[in-house]
């Protein structure tokens, strides 16, 4: 699932290619693309013609377009979704779900989404934070974000630590791919519990968490697939840069120790056996 550099990435190109034109109409070509706007399609399409795209926000994995009118789109990728400009007149993607047109006659934006587990709808009155999103926490490359209150808020949890990282009401933005790498960097197993960490530890993953994710921006984000992609449809390139998810029996970059995977979340976490030892009374593996 997209994460918080690829969302971050098709926000850029939101905001460079979509912001200040004026939508003309709207077609949706799958209701379930819009079964998140309650009204359901046809008002989802009535409700956003000539209405202009004021800005491309995002809160965590979440997009939002505010528009003149006060209202906002909001857009979450799932598995599969893609947000593309095309020409007009291109031919249609197999698994093109909605499609906006523009008065300017320039590219269309396509939702694009093959499994369907993501979706677009309109928040009323959402232009500033749509209330469907207020409950999700600020991420860490969000200026207003608090470190001090991120620090205490994790330590006062009783969780696991990779856990909490992906508790997308303490921190969001950070899913599987970009915890395991943050872990791996501050050399912490992901079964260790907060309560136990010092407030300088956590205050190093954090700088850790920030890192990956800026450097994994720069680098449009990762794909292991054709999934996910740009506005452009270009591919992001941070997996060739990645020390521990995905590496199975692969040398340690820091010590050679073959990177081990566990079971966690119905997921797989990487890490190093090394240099990330389990916690004591660990019952994993």
């Amino acid at each position: 699932m997209p994460e918080l550099p690829e969302v971050e990435t098709v926000r850029q190109g939101l905001a460079q290619w979509v912001v200040g034109r004026r939508i003309v109409s709207v077609e949706v070509r799958h209701p379930r693309a819009v079964r998140r706007h309650l009204p359901g399609d046809v008002h989802f399409a009535d409700v956003l013609a000539g209405r202009t795209v004021l800005d491309a926000r995002r809160r965590g994995k979440y997009l939002w377009l505010p528009l003149d009118s006060g209202d906002a789109i909001i857009g979450h990728l799932g598995m599969s979704g893609q947000m593309l400009l095309q020409p007009s007149g291109t031919t249609d993607e197999t698994h093109l779900r909605v499609r906006f047109r523009f008065a300017d006659d320039g590219p269309e934006l396509r939702f694009v989404d093959q499994r369907t587990f993501g979706g677009l709808s309109v928040s009323e009155g959402g232009a500033e934070l749509p209330d469907e999103i207020a409950h999700i926490a600020r991420d860490p490359i969000d200026p207003e974000f608090s470190d001090e209150g991120f620090v205490a808020a994790l330590r006062r949890r009783h969780t696991e630590v990779k856990r909490a990282l992906l508790d997308q009401t303490l921190i969001s933005g950070v899913g599987n791919i970009y915890a395991d790498e943050a872990l791996w960097r501050a050399r912490l197993h992901g079964g260790r519990p907060t309560d136990a960490l010092t407030a300088p530890a956590v205050q190093r993953l954090l700088g850790h968490v920030r890192d990956v994710l800026g450097e994994a921006i720069s680098e449009g984000g990762t794909s292991f697939d054709a999934l996910y992609v740009n506005v452009n449809g270009e591919s992001g390139y941070f997996d060739r840069a990645l020390n521990a998810y995905g590496r199975e029996g692969e040398p340690c970059r820091r010590c050679g120790a073959p990177i081990r995977r566990e079971a966690f979340m119905n997921r797989s976490s990487y890490s190093c056996p090394r240099c990330q030892p389990r916690p004591r009374g660990s019952l994993r593996g």
